[in-house]
C-alpha cells in the first residue's frame, strides 16, 4: 500500500485534473511516443501560442479523472504514452495536435478526443482540425463584409482620377433620353 503522502499527492494530481477536464470545452488524446525533446519544445510552444494547455499525464490518473467527468467511453484509450491537450476553444486542441501529428508522420498519434464533455469519433476531431483559428476566420468574414465597399471605393476613386468627366458616348447617349 503506498504511503499517505503518496496516495495524497496523487489525489490532489486527480482533483485537478477533473478540474481542468470540467472547466475544458475541449480536450484531444495524443500518444506522443517517437517524438524527441525539440520536437517536444515545438510542440509544446504551438500549444502556448493557440491557447492549449499540454501535458503528459499517466493512464491510471488519467483514468480516474475521466471517470470522475463521466468519460468513462475513453479509459481504452489509456494505453502506452499518453498526453492529453485541453483547451476553451472547441477547436484549437484538435487543430494544433492534428497539425503537429501531420508533420511527424506516425511519430504522434491522436488516440481520441471529447467536446462539451462528450466523446468524440476521430472523424469530429479530423473535421474539427481542418476549420482555421478564430482570427483567420475572422478576418474571412471581415472581407466578404467590406468586398462591396472596397468595389465602391474602386468605381469612386477611378471617377475621381477622371476628374468627375463622363464618357463622352455615354453622355450623348443620355442627353437625348433626358429631353
Amino acid at each position: 500500500m503506498p504511503n499517505a503522502k503518496v496516495l495524497s499527492e496523487k489525489q490532489a494530481i486527480v482533483a485537478n485534473l477533473t478540474e481542468k477536464l470540467q472547466k475544458a470545452a475541449a480536450g484531444v488524446i495524443v500518444d506522443y511516443k517517437g517524438i524527441n525533446v525539440a520536437q517536444d519544445t515545438a510542440l509544446r510552444s504551438e500549444c502556448r501560442e493557440s491557447g492549449v494547455d499540454y501535458a503528459v499525464v499517466k493512464n491510471t490518473l488519467l483514468r480516474f479523472a475521466f471517470n470522475n467527468v463521466g468519460l468513462n467511453e475513453l479509459d481504452e484509450l489509456l494505453n502506452g504514452t499518453t498526453s492529453l491537450a485541453l483547451s476553451d476553444d472547441p477547436v484549437a486542441p484538435a487543430r494544433v495536435l492534428s497539425g503537429f501529428a501531420k508533420k511527424l508522420d506516425g511519430k504522434f498519434e491522436i488516440k481520441g478526443g471529447f467536446m462539451e464533455g462528450k466523446v468524440v469519433p476521430m472523424e469530429t476531431i479530423q473535421r474539427l482540425a481542418s476549420i482555421p483559428a478564430l482570427p483567420v476566420l475572422q478576418a474571412q468574414v471581415l472581407g466578404t463584409m467590406l468586398a462591396p465597399i472596397s468595389g465602391l471605393a474602386c468605381v469612386l476613386k477611378q471617377i475621381a482620377e477622371k476628374n468627375g468627366a463622363v464618357d463622352a458616348p455615354a453622355a450623348e447617349e443620355a442627353a437625348p433620353a433626358a429631353e
